[in-house]
């Protein structure tokens, strides 16, 4: 049995991957797959993966692009989803922030720097034409951190998924006043380039499996009131997520991976422009 280490966010997107690994679909090609959830996040994964710590991970498209134009020694083997991420912009419960304008020049709760929270605080910034060096930030982690810092006033807004974060909306916990998509698909399958070139054989097996079970998975029976009991969602939210989330078998285009890099390059958030190779397998 060959060992895999693989890691991503504690989300339904994930699902695919947990009923392969349950069902025994690696260890019948001879891999143990280990997946480990990181609830903090695209900016931890980062880090994981740049210190050899994990070989593949699910993530999110800007963070990984960034990451590597920093150094990451990974690549992008092939999109995980190919529609947008919809981010809610959440406040507390109690904020006194009403809409989106109020938001202007106050703090947002990011899980770190690098992250999508983070890097989507500069997106959302840029649509309501805000001065994105007024920006303001305070690392709550996770969500369980950024309902701690949205209830006790220690930042003012915060962006998430809006699926995984709608039960605090409808307990009451939080106000989402609007949604942001990502311009781009969403979320890669990344692996560090050692575990890549030494395990080619390995890589195939592994999308093979994981290709054969996204492109049948809302084909299976029921699986809205799995997804809904599993992630503790309402079938309803879960029903309408499943309309605007389409998985992908193919690689990132070089013309999405170009519209990520020219958006963090206007942002500021990188410094220059690098080869589509640089990051695709």
């Amino acid at each position: 049995m060959k060992t895999v280490k693989i890691i991503g966010v504690p989300e339904h997107f994930n699902l695919p991957w947990h009923l392969a690994i349950e069902e025994g679909a690696f260890e019948q090609r001879g891999i143990d797959l280990q997946w480990t959830d990181v609830p903090e996040g695209t900016g931890k994964m980062c880090q994981l993966l740049a210190d050899e710590q994990t070989d593949l991970a699910i993530i999110l498209t800007e963070g990984i692009v960034k990451s590597i134009t920093e150094g990451n020694r990974s690549k992008i083997v092939q999109e995980y989803i190919a529609t947008p991420l919809l981010w809610g912009i959440h406040v507390g419960a109690q904020s006194a922030h009403q809409t989106i304008a109020d938001l202007k020049d106050t703090k947002a709760a990011i899980s770190r720097y690098g992250s999508g929270s983070h890097l989507m605080a500069y997106v959302h910034a840029q649509n309501n034409l805000w001065d994105l060096d007024a920006l303001q930030f305070e690392v709550i982690n996770n969500l369980d951190g950024a309902v701690d810092g949205l209830t006790h006033g220690k930042a003012d807004y915060f962006m998430w998924e809006h699926f995984t974060t709608k039960p605090l909306v409808d307990d009451g916990t939080f106000r989402r006043l609007g949604d942001c998509p990502t311009p781009w698909p969403c979320f890669m399958i990344v692996g560090t380039e050692k575990f890549l070139s030494g395990n080619p054989r390995i890589l195939h097996h592994i999308l093979e499996i994981i290709n054969m079970y996204t492109r049948d998975f809302k084909h299976i029976p029921s699986i809205d009131r799995t997804l809904a009991n599993r992630y503790q969602q309402r079938l309803e939210d879960i029903q309408e997520w499943m309309t605007l989330t389409q998985w992908s078998q193919e690689q990132l285009t070089v013309t999405a991976l170009a519209k990520v890099q020219d958006t963090l390059m206007r942002l500021a958030l990188i410094d220059d422009i690098k080869p589509s190779d640089n990051f695709l397998l």
